[in-house]
């Protein structure tokens, strides 16, 4: 459903949650290396995450990634809108183009209440409350 792209720049911002805060700034290298990820790619992913101000960064020596109180509280579907679009949650299951209610594939009806759902619980769930309870090793292999 969701992009390799999307996928780790959720890993990365729950990395952050897991490992840093205002006064620890994290570098791409690093959680590139410690989420086992392509270190160019996650860049340009975090860079992405930072302009849509889901992430924050201090460039320079001692510079980094890291999660200000304001990032922490931001809903973790932001991530995904901000790397897939919005309408990610909305695409055919299929993965058909012309599905819709008027034109359904044959999974449309099943699948627009889990869609719906894991819209609300994505939009509702904060990254800080996504993150609490892992650990860095969990960040890893995590499947989305």
């Amino acid at each position: 459903m969701f992009s390799k792209a999307c996928k780790y720049g959720i890993r990365a911002v729950l990395f952050l949650v897991v490992n840093g805060d205002e006064n620890s700034r994290i570098s791409p290298e690093t959680i590139a290396e410690t989420l086992e990820v392509p270190r160019h790619f996650l860049a340009k992913i975090l860079q992405q995450l930072s302009k849509n101000g889901l992430v924050s960064s201090v460039k320079g020596p001692g510079g980094g990634f890291f999660l200000s109180p304001e990032n922490r509280q931001q809903h973790v579907s932001e991530i995904i809108y901000a790397i897939d679009g919005r309408d990610v949650l909305n695409a055919c299951v299929l993965g058909l183009e012309r599905c819709s209610s008027k034109s359904p594939c044959p999974l449309h009806f099943q699948a627009f209440s889990y869609r719906e759902g894991l819209r609300l619980q994505l939009e509702n769930q904060t990254i800080d409350g996504l993150g609490r309870g892992l650990n860095s090793n969990q960040l890893k292999n995590i499947e989305l």
